[in-house]
């Protein structure tokens, strides 16, 4: 396993700093650079000027860049001159919130997939089948803002069961019951497009299993088809939905970003794009490779992992 993780990190490396290089160009080729934004529209060319020459923006490119990964580097992610205070700060509170969301969001697309597999592999019925098609096709067709204002409207307004939005008054350990009341809407609003999604491919991963040899003989012994899927088949699945796995998990990352928008969860997504609406360059272009670095890191655990149930993976590069 060390001799693969090996062989996979140079291009996670790569991945890395392509992106940060590419970030700190693009932002800069934005019209309206960050010293229109902090001067305001009044300001003259000796004010512009001024603000450029304050925050380093009149040195060379490859230096300012330079200066800016060797402080991402090094923790020191400067301060955000918009939205206020260090950019660490402003992370770890917002990162704390996010992981949370994403989390609990995770735990759910987790479960759903579970049972809609395992009932679609295990239920010989042909209504319950129509019926878990429909939910499935339903989550994932269904656009998250409607789901999430849906939820809001039945539930927070209407109900009056779950809040409306916003995170516990006194912090996520202070009551699970409390925290359970606030995550649980914006969860399953995030977690359901990507439970219903793994829900697709371990159902296929799992007819595949069911096809093959070990299976059918194992059958035609008279081993119960629920005994075949639990022990032997759900594990030889796991591998390619594990690639999905990690493909989702970043597409929580960024659908946290309209989930947190709409139920006003203070967490990465809401801090970015309130970054983006006052054109803070120093905390958005932070933001987006902290985004990117999570996602690499992700698919690399998820090709770690799957390299771990599949040797062949692993041995394939020997």
């Amino acid at each position: 396993m060390t001799g693969y993780l090996l062989r996979r990190l140079p291009t996670a490396l790569v991945v890395l700093v392509v992106a940060s290089l590419l970030i700190f160009a693009i932002l800069r080729w934005v019209p309206g650079g960050p010293e229109s934004a902090l001067a305001g529209p009044d300001a003259g060319p000796e004010q512009l000027a001024a603000i450029r020459a304050d925050l380093g923006l009149d040195r060379g490119f490859f230096t300012q860049y330079v200066d800016w990964l060797g402080g991402v580097l090094t923790g020191d992610f400067g301060r955000s001159y918009q939205v206020g205070g260090s950019i660490s700060s402003l992370i770890g509170y917002g990162l704390t919130n996010t992981l949370v969301l994403t989390g609990t969001a995770l735990l759910v697309a987790l479960v759903l997939a579970a049972a809609l597999s395992l009932t679609a592999v295990l239920v010989d019925n042909k209504v319950v089948h129509a019926v878990l098609t429909v939910i499935n096709a339903a989550a994932i067709a269904l656009p998250t803002f409607v789901v999430g204002t849906l939820a809001i409207l039945v539930f927070g307004v209407h109900l009056r069961l779950l809040p409306a939005g916003g995170t516990p008054p006194d912090g996520f350990t202070d009551s699970l019951q409390i925290s359970a009341q606030y995550l649980l809407l914006p969860a399953v609003t995030l977690g359901l497009p990507a439970g219903a999604l793994l829900a697709r491919f371990l159902t296929e991963a799992l007819h595949t299993e069911l096809a093959q040899p070990y299976a059918t003989t194992a059958r035609s012994l008279g081993i119960g088809r629920r005994r075949v899927v639990l022990s032997t088949a759900l594990r030889n699945a796991l591998p390619p939905t594990l690639t999905a796995l990690g493909l989702t998990v970043g597409g929580l990352l960024g659908g946290a970003v309209l989930v947190e928008a709409i139920f006003g969860w203070p967490g990465l997504g809401l801090l970015t794009q309130e970054g983006i609406f006052a054109r803070d360059y120093p905390l958005v272009q932070v933001l987006i490779l902290l985004s990117v670095t999570v996602f690499v890191l992700i698919q690399l655990a998820a090709d770690v992992l799957h390299a771990w149930l599949d040797p062949r993976i692993r041995l394939a590069g020997q």
